[in-house]
């Protein structure tokens, strides 16, 4: 199994920064890929940023610009640091991966973090 444990949520106001961070634990083996994802509050959860294959980067368009990924080489850790926060980046924030674990090297599965909740205030 992998875990995903999020941190660095709580209240930003417009225009101010936070970094969300996520780590990455249990028997893997490999990460695929690695990301955030977001939902608000009567909407679908929708992707944010993800780093992927090859150390490609990629940005949902509302926040590309404004937020940055970054991880360490075996992308178990994780940051998302978020700069110029508008109330509509408000929402839980998921960290979430496509990993492999040391028993079924193989198969890669879908893990999700918990959640951790961004208010941006206006």
């Amino acid at each position: 199994q992998v875990q995903l444990v999020e941190s660095g949520g709580g209240v930003s106001p417009s225009g101010g920064s936070r970094k969300l961070s996520c780590v990455a634990s249990g028997e893997i083996e490999t990460i695929n890929t690695i990301g955030w994802w977001r939902q608000a509050p009567g909407q679908e959860r929708e992707p944010v940023a993800e780093k992927i294959p090859g150390d490609h980067e990629l940005y949902a368009d509302s926040v590309r610009g404004r937020f940055a990924i970054e991880t360490d080489s075996t992308k178990k850790t994780m940051t998302l640091q978020m700069n110029n926060l508008k109330p509509e980046d408000s929402g839980v924030y998921f960290c979430k991966s496509e990993a492999s674990t040391k028993d079924s090297p193989f198969r890669f599965f879908t893990y999700w973090g918990q959640g951790i909740q961004v208010t941006v205030s206006s």
